[in-house]
């Protein structure tokens, strides 16, 4: 019996800590500069990663000058790892509906064309959540209608190194940037905050 125990401690000892931890998921969202989005669903209890890239488009391994000519046909978006255990995926989507303005499907804020507008990327088990979360967030809207859309998940391609921790790397050139696109006082107005 303690020849067994100590096995086990030994192949627990020995499996890398990932191998230990909780199984996680991933969700990915699209609202106009995804600098500001991977900022804001930093720090939210249970979010494990947040990184910038691309989804939603047909090019293989796209460019972010692919994605912002517009030929490429993805949007600027964030994939968000986090702890199922920890924070539920219909938190995540109260969340996100706050971060940006949903009833603008040309772009957000200052920044604008089709890879700038918000959506919510699904698998087959995320779409009944995200398909109520929208509903919900719909009514509470200050202004305007409902255009975000829910759309099917497709590969996500990391952005370039320069783009990750945006706001981390570049504190003050990212608040002059969010400041001066007006994406506070924006959403103040859609969501009367």
């Amino acid at each position: 019996m303690l020849r067994r125990l100590l096995l086990l401690i030994a192949l627990a000892a020995a499996l890398p800590a990932a191998a230990l931890a909780a199984p996680t998921k991933t969700a990915v969202f699209a609202g106009g500069c995804f600098w500001c989005m991977e900022n804001d669903m930093r720090g939210i209890p249970g979010v494990v990663k947040v990184e910038s890239g691309y989804t939603g488009g047909h090019v293989k391994n796209p460019t972010y000058r692919d994605v912002t000519s517009e030929r490429s046909g993805h949007y600027e978006a964030v994939r968000v790892t986090y702890d199922p255990q920890k924070l539920p995926y219909a938190f995540l989507l109260q969340r996100y509906w706050k971060l940006v303005d949903p009833t603008d499907d040309e772009g957000q804020f200052c920044d604008r064309g089709p890879s700038y507008r918000p959506a919510v990327f699904v698998d087959a088990e995320q779409r009944p959540a995200a398909e109520r979360s929208r509903a919900e967030a719909a009514k509470r809207l200050k202004t305007g209608v409902m255009k975000a859309q829910i759309l099917p998940l497709q590969t996500f391609w990391p952005a370039e190194a320069y783009h990750r921790d945006y706001a981390k790397n570049n504190s003050v050139e990212y608040h002059i940037y969010r400041t001066g696109c007006g994406r506070d006082r924006r959403l103040a107005q859609v969501w009367g905050r």
